[in-house]
């Protein structure tokens, strides 16, 4: 986004896989997401480029943007919870290496909070002398599938800087860069470590929103209250407002959960154990919904999916989007799987190979040919759901609002159940055709 809305500055995005650089100077672009390709066609060559040449990189900067991977430590002292930093460091003591002069060093990394200190310690010990090195702390609000959007016309830029000249004095200089698009007032200014943490506080609220809307999902179910009503009556309150307040049979992403632990992990290493276990909580309830679901989709099922064929429609974490990293659909085909059900997958971007990977994952499946034999991955929805005996929505994606559903219905095994996760389709109109239908935070309809 810099890049297109700043023509007079050269950006140069470098990484060390160069299957992955070169891809994203190919016509196929690695990662989808709606008007990228063209913001990447528009600029690359011109003041956009994609290079493997990482000191090069280095170099020539003035200004340098960490966006490497932090992902959940699964060994060692806080595994499981506390965000693996290997790979900060490792960019951290290489900009220190090969700059041969003074930089603005930008994290944009979801980080644990002080993570700016360490980085600062780093490259002060291990510099030519005479150089400076200023940390920015600079995170990113942008939801996968509007990401182009959010970057465009976002709601608040944040940057947190050292409260001294030379940390304020960086700070302007990035807000210049953002001031070329996003007008001065919505560039925040804070302290580096209220940036650090705001990250993650951000995406922990917004999980618990979702949290919540679930849990009252799972009392509407029981009560005959619809859920969607309740969420619209109290979005309506303009203290809580309506986004995130819509049930489903999860959250996904490669934010939220990870977000979430992290924040467990500092609330315990700073000795607050309620803190922590507050937090702990909306992925407690994150978890429950899924395994509630799937559940659902078993006990009306007569209490046996074995060698019944399920179709699943959606495997990307949202819609718009292929990724799939903590995807619910992954949890709940875990699930069909272990009861013996024969499952038929299709998602409209996530590759066979991807949905593939993320069931055999090592460690969490010990027999991924016995997977292959109960999974096919299938080129439409027809296909998937031609034979099968119960439908479980489980990504938004706009095409299975319009999908053909009496084709659909005449192509099942009966009773045709449709098991909606995701509250999208007209449940009224599918049991005029003929199907049993449950709808999230609706009730058991069937």
């Amino acid at each position: 986004m810099i890049a297109h809305k700043c023509p007079h500055i050269q950006v140069t995005i470098v990484d060390v896989n160069a299957d992955r650089i070169n891809a994203w100077n190919s016509d196929t672009l690695p990662i989808y997401e709606p008007g990228l390709e063209e913001i990447v066609k528009a600029c690359r060559g011109k003041n956009l480029f994609f290079d493997t040449d990482i000191d090069k990189a280095i170099v020539e900067a003035d200004l340098i943007f960490v966006s490497v991977n932090t992902p959940t430590k699964k060994s060692g002292v806080g595994a499981g919870y506390a965000a693996d930093l290997f790979y900060v460091e490792l960019c951290t003591r290489r900009i220190a290496s090969v700059a041969t002069s003074s930089k603005i060093v930008v994290e944009k990394s979801t980080v644990p909070c002080r993570t700016a200190q360490s980085m600062r310690t780093i490259l002060e010990a291990n510099s030519r002398p005479g150089l400076r090195f200023d940390i920015l702390s600079n995170p990113e609000f942008l939801a996968e599938g509007t990401a182009i959007n959010d970057l465009a016309h976002p709601d608040r830029v944040l940057i947190g800087s050292l409260g001294t000249p030379e940390g304020r004095a960086a700070q302007a200089s990035l807000v210049d860069v953002y001031a070329n698009w996003v007008p001065r007032e919505k560039c925040i200014t804070t302290g580096l470590w209220s940036s650090e943490l705001t990250k993650l506080a951000a995406n922990a609220i917004l999980a618990q929103r979702i949290s919540s809307i679930n849990a009252l999902s799972a009392i509407c179910e029981v009560t005959g209250a619809d859920v969607d009503e309740v969420a619209y009556a109290c979005g309506l309150d303009s203290r809580i407002g309506p986004k995130f307040l819509k049930s489903s049979v999860g959250f996904g992403g490669s934010c939220f959960q990870k977000d979430i632990l992290n924040l467990v992990y500092l609330s315990e290493s700073l000795h607050l154990p309620e803190v922590a276990d507050y937090w702990r909580q909306v992925i407690t309830m994150n978890e429950y919904q899924k395994r509630r679901f799937a559940q659902t989709v078993v006990a009306s099922m007569f209490n046996t999916i074995t060698n019944k064929k399920l179709a699943v429609l959606g495997f990307a974490f949202k819609k718009d989007t292929g990724d799939t990293r903590e995807t619910p659909s992954a949890t709940v085909c875990r699930f069909f799987r272990q009861e013996s059900a024969k499952i038929s997958v299709y998602d409209p971007k996530v590759p066979e190979k991807q949905i593939f990977l993320d069931l055999t994952e090592p460690g969490v499946v010990d027999d991924s040919e016995q997977v292959k034999k109960q999974v096919t991955v299938c080129k439409s929805a027809m296909e998937a759901c031609t034979g099968a005996e119960g439908i479980c929505v489980l990504t938004e994606w706009d095409e299975f609002k319009t999908l053909d559903w009496a084709a659909i219905y005449a192509s099942m095994a009966k009773p045709a159940m449709v098991f909606d996760g995701r509250g999208i389709l007209d449940a009224d109109k599918l049991r005029e055709i003929g199907f049993k239908v449950f709808s999230i935070g609706k009730g058991v309809n069937l």
